[in-house]
């Protein structure tokens, strides 16, 4: 066992947030103090400069996804990324068609964003999932039908890490004519991403999520709906209407960046994330075996959802602090004295649920951070079972 006093403080909450990549920051850094015009400015050089940074970050984003760079909108992150593609798309008056699914386990501000047009009279319902989180497809095709105006599920959990079959659901709603979002926020670094392949009509990104800086997302509106869409924020009309305010150009910069070293470097994240979750499991059983995983290992490559039963999720995390940053759950739903939604909705009891803790991995871990991660959380919940 590693004595505890040689721990040095290690980051395990990548699904929280994600370090910003040095890379990102030299590249944001001209567009603070030199560079630092307006992108909307159009009568001299400086906002020309900002504005063409800010397009080529918009087509680094757009490659990353497979998008054409004028279907890539700016917005302050996924939160308000999901809020503009439902409530965009249905809430500024009442669809023909009444219908909306979401999943069971989506973020609570793709659900809060559901349940505010349940209130304009549509007709919300939320498809289940099985054990692992996936979607019951069978479940869903007979939720879908002529009624339904939007689907929205979420391609990578934040939580447990589950890998959505997105094809499939385009399928069912490519045959009911029904538009499909989905909240892909983690999927930048847990998937390769095509958004014709996979047939979804929006898509929601974040850069904190893959080594970006926080404050700057982006929402794919595929041509086809594009007309449909209308703004949630309204102002001077940028982002072709769909989004006013003025872009701040050092996080489009870093974004952009973020999105050109996550698509060249993928394969390699994936790899190293794998690994490290492997040598963090193996380390973590051999010295504390009473555990379950939630969701599987085939989803996330760098996301752990764990169970210690006859353990609080909350007093082991505050045990570990400082030495180890991990999470009970979603960072944006902290506080809040609920158990997790995401684990209760894969079956778990309340009381099961407050015994899970979610860990992740990511570029800038190594080997010996994940096998001393794993060796101070087997010593603390050890101790909290004596003392049990």
């Amino acid at each position: 066992m590693v004595k505890t006093s040689a721990f040095e403080p290690i980051y395990l909450d990548h699904q929280a947030t994600t370090p910003v990549d040095p890379r990102v920051v030299r590249a944001m850094s001209p567009y603070w103090e030199v560079e630092f015009g307006n992108p909307h400015s159009s009568k001299h050089a400086f906002g020309w400069r900002a504005d063409d940074a800010v397009q080529q970050a918009r087509q680094s984003v757009a490659a990353l996804i497979g998008a054409d760079a004028d279907e890539i909108v700016f917005t302050s992150g996924a939160t308000e990324a999901n809020n503009l593609a439902i409530l965009g798309l249905l809430g500024h008056a009442k669809a023909a068609r009444t219908g909306v699914v979401v999943s069971a386990i989506e973020h609570k501000c793709v659900l809060q964003s559901a349940r505010q047009l349940s209130r304009l009279g549509y007709e919300v319902v939320l498809a289940p999932v099985r054990s692992t989180g996936h979607v019951d497809i069978d479940a869903l095709d007979d939720l879908i039908d002529g009624n339904t105006a939007l689907v929205s599920i979420m391609a990578v959990n934040n939580e447990i890490g589950t890998i959505q079959s997105v094809e499939e659901i385009s399928a069912l709603c490519r045959k009911a004519g029904t538009i499909l979002h989905t909240d892909a926020a983690q999927a930048g670094v847990a998937m390769t991403i095509d958004v014709d392949g996979l047939g979804v009509d929006m898509m929601s990104l974040s850069a904190h999520k893959l080594y970006g800086p926080k404050g700057i997302g982006a929402l794919y509106v595929s041509h086809s709906v594009r007309e449909r869409l209308r703004p949630i924020i309204h102002g001077g009309g940028q982002e072709g209407g769909l989004r006013s305010g003025t872009l701040p150009a050092p996080l489009c910069v870093g974004f952009g960046a973020a999105a050109e070293i996550s698509r060249m470097e993928f394969g390699a994240d994936t790899e190293r994330s794998k690994l490290l979750r492997s040598v963090f499991l193996q380390t973590l059983r051999s010295e504390f075996a009473d555990f379950e995983i939630n969701g599987g290992v085939n989803g996330h490559p760098g996301n752990l959802n764990l169970r210690f039963p006859g353990i609080d999720a909350d007093i082991l995390t505050a045990n570990l602090q400082p030495r180890l940053a991990i999470s009970t759950g979603a960072a944006c739903a902290s506080g809040i004295p609920e158990p997790s939604h995401v684990l209760r909705a894969i079956g778990l009891t309340a009381e099961q649920a407050g015994e899970c803790v979610r860990i992740g991995f990511g570029r800038f871990t190594d080997e010996q951070q994940a096998r001393n991660g794993a060796h101070f959380l087997a010593e603390v919940a050890l101790s909290m079972m004596c003392v049990g």
